[in-house]
């Protein structure tokens, strides 16, 4: 039983999905600390660190980690349309325990991102194989 559920959670697509969501989550907190460099405020920053990130993970996802093979219009819109319906939910969830950790919680800002974004990268495995690329 043990072997079976390894084997189920344990696969190509799970370790290049974990890959990818690292390398997205460094897009997304690269962005978040440079646009902060600059002084734009942590929800404007944390909003253009998204949609890079979101950018960035749809191609890795749809290429490497759920080897979507089609390139047809009407695939894409399917996909796109889907991958960014459900990063706005993430998004906003991010957004959200961004506010609430920094503005309520007075957590520092940095260390609310990296654990907003554990919660974010588990969230869009979830959404990408139940309702995205669903084979």
């Amino acid at each position: 039983m043990i072997q079976a559920l390894w084997n189920k959670f344990i696969n190509r697509e799970t370790i290049s999905y974990l890959i990818f969501g690292i390398l997205t989550t460094i897009v997304n907190y690269a962005v978040f600390e440079l646009c902060s460099l600059v002084h734009i405020h942590y929800l404007i920053a944390t909003l253009i660190a998204w949609i890079l990130a979101v950018m960035f993970a749809y191609i890795t996802n749809k290429l490497f980690v759920f080897e979507s093979k089609s390139w047809k219009k009407e695939v894409i819109t399917k996909e796109l349309s889907s991958f960014v319906a459900c990063r706005i939910i993430s998004g906003l969830f991010d957004l959200g325990f961004m506010a609430l950790a920094v503005e309520i919680f007075t957590m520092n800002k940095s260390i609310a991102k990296l654990v907003s974004n554990v919660f974010v990268v588990i969230a869009n495995y979830i959404f990408s194989k139940l309702f995205i690329f669903k084979k």
